[in-house]
């Protein structure tokens, strides 16, 4: 795909199916409207679900991403699909959460990503994974990610 074309989108501006599990999802990204800028771009999933890979019951986070892109940006209703497709995905939340920093920060070929989730309790207690890979370009403004604790998080 051309990093600056949009008509190589295969996903954007269609009815799409939800990817069965994260394995088969596509992530489509598109150039950097400012390669010369280090900027944070964020997304919030607060309604993040995946399955427990033992019991097969639902676990739910709120997932913050924070990324400084390189020469590419992930197209959001790819990474929408993207994480959706874990609705019917087994993993622990430290797999899960960790792996989705992995796949965005090597589709966009990211200078720094950090990943927060939020894991709503599983037998009794909230689970927090936090990943950062790359490193944070000097002069860029990294917000808090402000998500609660479990106690305010309802």
């Amino acid at each position: 795909m051309s990093e600056n074309s949009y008509q190589d989108l295969g996903q954007l501006g269609g009815s799409n199916a939800m990817p069965a599990n994260p394995d088969e999802a596509v992530l489509e990204c598109v150039g950097n409207p400012h390669p010369d800028t280090d900027y944070v771009i964020r997304f919030s999933c607060p309604e993040f679900t995946s399955l427990c890979p033992v019991t097969g019951q639902p676990d739910f986070a709120h997932l913050m991403i924070d990324y400084v892109p390189g020469p590419r940006i992930v197209e959001s209703k790819s990474l929408k699909l993207y994480l959706h497709s874990f609705r019917n995905h087994a993993g622990f939340h430290e797999a899960c959460t960790v792996g989705i920093a992995k796949r965005i920060f090597e589709a966009t070929d990211a200078k720094y990503l950090r990943i927060g989730g939020y894991w709503y309790p599983r037998g009794g207690i909230p689970i927090d994974v936090f990943c950062a890979l790359g490193a944070l370009p000097d002069g860029v403004s990294l917000p808090d990610q402000n998500v609660p604790n479990y106690r305010g998080r309802g």
